[in-house]
């Protein structure tokens, strides 16, 4: 199976290729026929992108801790191309190329302008995306992990809401500051381990004062990404801003790069630190539970609020992280599968009524039950699994991120737990806002049900948030044996 991993990262680079000829030769002889050409192209695309990824979960084998589909090259500048992938990395790639697919559908009608740039877009940032869950080289990671932010920008900046280049502008240099310190980093660690190899890297032993220093760079990159509280002030701009697709791509994949950083990178290469400040991430991760949870029962905007409920969920994923148990590290990344799913679902939920009303508002809105009855069913499914109901995947993330976070600081769970009361109380206040009652609004009288192409999109979704809920063992039968190594690891230099 060798160059798997690089034929999975770059297969969408042959979509992109694809579309530039298209958009070269098509002109505008037939704008609709060439737009929906480079649509079709891009679905393939995906559609390929997301049978690899397949591929590589069926043949990775769960009982080994170390990397797997091992690819290492000479790269330009004497720097070295490496990929693999673990437990905790490859069922990533699996939610980034699940995920794809759907945004394309999604956006099949909704973009109707630059559509060849548009799934351009998209198709790099998915390759890029890819590759910070395989890259095994830091100065490969760092640059995908940096890439990514520019078919993003574009994405909101061009694509996105009246208020598309503040949003975009306030994302990237959000982002790009956090990432320079790490960069700075990155390149204090070449120089003391005298690699760049992150398999090499985690074997290494950095001394625990300069653990500190680089906890802190690494820790104000992924930290902007996650994003954790205070520095989470972008993200609800980029959402409401973003197409629909953009948000779901968004909160479904590029927020799980920060978690994944942290299980990559702040723990196991910087465990003294990490031990030393558990405190403030538990602080920082309590106060996104409650604060963000009660910001969002105040907003009038649907996607402001789930942009909000995302904030309050990824608290979660962080407190279960530095726990430093195994119950906290699954749970922090079943957490972040099942959110992927679910907040991408939801995202796609306000794109629906938003493409027919063309407003977000929850005033705008009431009695859609009795116009969109699948629609209501398929909302209050998703609102279900986002307040953690068992039987849905998010149940199980949560418990096991507060069991593990019980374990290390008992107080934080329990502040914590408060999380999940309030977000019933907003999530089944918008629902119950939006769905019930008569319908009062004269303009939704004739409003009309999901179609063909949104139920072809919700329905992998909701098999992902049911199968998930009822068998969780299918993540942990993959992530089990690498994180018992991780958190061995931890506990024995750090925790």
């Amino acid at each position: 199976m060798t160059g798997i991993l690089s034929l999975t990262i770059f297969s969408p680079l042959i979509g992109v290729a694809a579309l530039l000829v298209l958009s070269q030769f098509g002109g505008s002889r037939d704008a609709a026929g060439v737009n929906n050409a480079a649509r079709w192209i891009a679905l393939g695309t995906t559609l390929a992108t997301f049978a690899l990824s397949i591929l590589v979960v069926a043949k990775f084998n769960p009982h080994i801790a170390g990397f797997q589909f091992v690819e290492d090259v000479d790269w330009f500048g004497g720097w070295r191309y490496r990929m693999g992938v673990d437990g905790i990395s490859v069922l990533f790639v699996l939610l980034t190329a699940f995920l794809l697919p759907l945004c394309v559908v999604a956006s099949w009608n909704s973009i109707d302008k630059r559509v060849i740039e548009y799934m351009i877009a998209f198709l790099v940032l998915e390759a890029l995306v890819i590759g910070v869950f395989c890259a095994l080289d830091i100065i490969v990671f760092y640059v995908f992990f940096e890439g990514q932010l520019v078919p993003m920008f574009l994405i909101i900046g061009v694509w996105g809401g009246k208020n598309r280049v503040y949003a975009a502008f306030k994302f990237f240099l959000y982002t790009l500051l956090g990432s320079v310190l790490m960069l700075a980093a990155i390149l204090v660690m070449a120089g003391v381990a005298h690699t760049t190899s992150i398999p090499d890297l985690l074997n290494y032993h950095f001394d625990p004062k300069l653990q500190i220093w680089l906890w802190l760079a690494f820790f104000a990159s992924f930290a902007v990404k996650m994003p954790m509280w205070p520095v989470h002030t972008w993200l609800p701009d980029a959402h409401v801003e973003a197409p629909t697709a953009g948000s779901v791509i968004l909160a479904g994949i590029l927020l799980k790069m920060g978690g994944y950083g942290f299980l990559r990178f702040s723990l196991p290469m910087f465990p003294s630190a990490s031990h030393y400040f558990t405190p403030l991430v538990f602080t920082l991760s309590v106060i996104a539970v409650v604060y963000t949870s009660l910001v969002a029962f105040r907003q009038t905007d649907i996607k402001k609020l789930i942009a909000y409920s995302s904030i309050a969920h990824m608290g979660f994923v962080t407190m279960g992280i530095f726990s430093g148990n195994v119950q906290g590290e699954q749970g922090a990344i079943f957490q972040m599968l099942s959110h992927g799913v679910i907040s991408g679902a939801l995202f796609l939920c306000v794109g629906v009524v938003y493409d027919r009303m063309h407003t977000r508002e929850i005033a705008f809105y009431g009695g859609l039950t009795s116009r969109m009855p699948w629609y209501a069913a398929v909302f209050l499914l998703f609102t279900m699994g986002n307040i953690g109901l068992p039987g849905t995947s998010g149940f199980v993330g949560e418990v096991l991120t507060m069991t593990g976070a019980y374990q290390a600081s008992t107080w934080t769970a329990i502040v914590a737990a408060t999380g999940v009361i309030l977000s019933a109380t907003y999530a089944l206040t918008l629902y119950r806002r939006v769905m019930f009652g008569e319908i009062t609004n004269p303009k939704l009288a004739d409003i009309s049900d999901l179609n063909w192409r949104e139920i072809a999109v919700f329905t992998p979704l909701i098999i992902g948030a049911l199968v998930l809920g009822v068998q969780p063992g299918l993540i942990f039968d993959v992530t089990a044996v690498s994180v018992d190594h991780l958190v061995e690891a931890y506990k024995a230099f750090g925790g």
